[in-house]
C-alpha cells in the first residue's frame, strides 16, 4: 500500500501577510509545495490530501490543487473551527482553529493508509521524503504503534528575521524519540538560540538540538488517539481563546503512556521555509543552488 502525503495548508501565514503557499520561489514560478509533491511522487507516495479551510477553498484549488491533478490523486480535508468531538462547542470569541493536532484530526475520515504529515510552506528536501516514504512502507504490527519523524538540526531551521516555534526532541537508544517539547518564540543568538517560555523566562539552546519540523510518519491508528486526546484537551483548555493542540505534544504523550514509539530519521538535506517576508530571498537563492547542482530539474512538471 502506497503511503499518503497529508499537507497542512490551512494557515494564512499571519506574520507573513497572506497565502505564502502560493508565493513563487523556483525558476519557472514553482512554489514550495511543487517541490514537496515532486519529492513525494519520486519517493513512492500514492495520494495527496490537503488540509485547508473552507474560506480559502476556491483560491487553493485554483492556484495549488489543479497543479497536481494529472500527477497524483488529490483529495481535500477541511479544518473547521467547529469540527469538535461530540459534546463540545466553540467558546465565544475563539477565532482560530486548534492547531496542528486539530488539522490532522480533520482528515480522519479520508486517510486510511500509512501517511506522512508536512507543512505546506516548508521545504524539507529529497532525502526526507525518501527516508520517510520507505519507513511507511515497512510498517509492521506491534504491541505499540510505530510512528516516525524526520528531524533537523535547530540551527539549520532558524530565521534571521524573527522568532520561530520548534518541537525540541530528546533521543534515546536507536534514535527512538524519548520526548518532544514545543518551544515557541525561539530566536537566533550569537551562541546558538534562545526560547522564551510561557512565564516569560528565557531558555538557552545550543543550536545543535534535533527539532521536529512537523514531518511525521503515522499509521491510521493515530486518529483514535487524536479523538481521545483532543477530547481531554478540550475538557482542560477548551475555553481558552488561543490554546493549541500541538501534534508534537500528542506524540510525546503517547510515548509517555507507552502507546507508541517514534523513530527519528536524520535527513542529510537542509530545511528552509518562509516565516517572514524577508526570508523569501534566502529560499529563492537556496532553490536556485539546488537546481544548478542538478538536485532538481529546471522545470519540475
Amino acid at each position: 500500500m502506497k503511503p499518503t502525503l497529508l499537507v497542512l495548508a490551512a494557515g494564512m501565514g499571519s506574520r507573513y501577510g497572506g497565502l505564502k503557499q502560493i508565493d513563487p520561489i523556483g525558476p519557472n514560478g514553482e512554489i514550495i509545495i511543487d517541490y514537496s509533491i515532486y519529492d513525494a511522487v519520486k519517493a513512492g507516495f500514492g495520494k495527496v490530501v490537503f488540509v485547508i479551510r473552507k474560506d480559502i477553498e476556491d483560491m487553493f484549488k485554483e492556484h495549488i490543487g489543479r497543479r497536481f491533478q494529472d500527477i497524483i490523486p488529490v483529495e481535500y480535508a477541511y479544518q473547521q473551527l467547529n469540527d469538535l468531538p461530540n459534546g463540545f462547542q466553540v467558546p465565544e470569541g475563539r477565532e482560530k482553529p486548534w492547531g496542528t493536532g486539530h488539522a490532522i484530526y480533520a482528515a480522519r475520515n479520508i486517510v486510511k493508509e500509512p501517511f506522512a504529515v508536512i507543512n505546506a510552506d516548508d521545504f524539507y528536501g529529497k532525502s526526507a521524503y525518501t527516508l520517510l516514504g520507505q519507513k511507511l512502507k515497512e510498517v509492521s504490527t506491534s504491541t505499540i504503534d510505530q510512528y516516525s519523524m524526520v528531524g533537523f538540526v535547530l540551527s539549520n531551521t532558524l530565521s534571521e528575521n524573527g522568532f520561530v516555534s520548534r518541537g525540541v526532541c530528546e533521543l534515546g537508544d536507536n534514535n527512538i524519540l524519548d520526548t518532544v517539547v514545543e518551544r515557541t518564540n525561539i530566536v537566533k543568538t550569537a551562541s546558538g538560540a534562545e526560547a522564551t517560555l510561557e512565564d516569560g523566562s528565557k531558555l538557552s539552546l545550543t543550536g545543535d538540538e534535533v527539532v521536529s519540523m512537523n514531518f511525521w510518519g503515522f499509521t491510521p491508528t493515530l486518529f483514535d488517539h487524536l479523538e481521545r486526546m483532543f477530547t481531554a484537551f478540550l475538557k482542560d483548555r477548551g475555553n481558552e481563546l488561543k490554546s493549541e493542540f500541538y501534534i508534537p505534544s500528542v506524540v510525546a504523550d503517547l510515548i509517555k503512556e507507552g502507546r507508541a514509539s517514534a523513530e527519528v530519521l536524520t535527513s542529510k538535506d537542509s530545511w528552509f521555509g518562509v516565516t517572514y517576508p524577508e526570508d523569501k530571498d534566502m529560499v529563492v537563492k537556496s532553490v536556485r543552488a539546488l537546481v544548478e547542482s542538478g538536485a532538481y530539474p529546471n522545470k519540475l512538471f
